[in-house]
């Protein structure tokens, strides 16, 4: 019989046996101490906190409502360190799950960083991973056919969020939202 403890990982409550609790602590904590960021330190591990929950979330349902060690080796394993290397060799690490073909999806975003009016062309062409180019002038010739190129455009403007939390910046890319890659785009909100 083990104790379980309510805890809260990025606003959200979650029941974690005590081993899970005590590796998952001691991960955040060794995250904090080699991520070296100083101001924004405290804004990378809300991030980081944040998609932890989100995994947790993926993997804990109605039959299975306490987190435990292994649902949490399975995501420090997935996270890893801020350097790039994993926190501890059991597991698989981030690199050989994209060299092995389990590349996280991708999502249609709009692209902050490539935008001239609202970021849906940028976005659409990152999403379907052609240039940004082509697809502007595909909704220049649709405009110019007629008024559906506008109305498309507006349509995704609206329906399409922005990417603004480095996780969804991460999915923009197609990217895994490892500590490394969520540091990457921190700094570019």
């Amino acid at each position: 019989m083990k104790k379980v403890v309510n805890v809260g990982i990025g606003g959200r409550s979650f029941a974690m046996d005590e081993d899970a609790y005590s590796r998952l602590k001691k991960y955040l904590n060794a995250f904090r101490t080699r991520s070296k960021l100083g101001l924004q330190s405290n804004e990378v591990m809300e991030d980081l906190e944040e998609r932890i929950a989100e995994l947790f979330l993926e993997r804990v349902n109605k039959y299975k409502d306490v987190v435990d060690i292994l649902l949490v080796d399975s995501v420090i394993s997935q996270l890893g360190m801020p350097d790039g290397e994993p926190y501890n060799e059991e597991g698989s690490d981030p690199i050989s799950d994209i060299l092995s073909g389990n590349k996280p999806a991708r999502k249609f975003y709009r692209n902050p960083f490539n935008k001239s009016i609202a970021g849906v062309c940028s976005g659409l062409a990152q999403y379907l991973n052609i240039d940004t180019l082509l697809v502007r002038i595909i909704f220049v010739i649709a405009l110019f056919m007629g008024s559906a190129g506008f109305w498309i455009y507006v349509i995704l403007w609206i329906a399409a969020p922005l990417a603004e939390t480095p996780a969804e910046k991460c999915e923009l890319f197609g990217l895994p939202a490892t500590a490394e890659n969520l540091m990457k785009f921190s700094s570019n909100k």
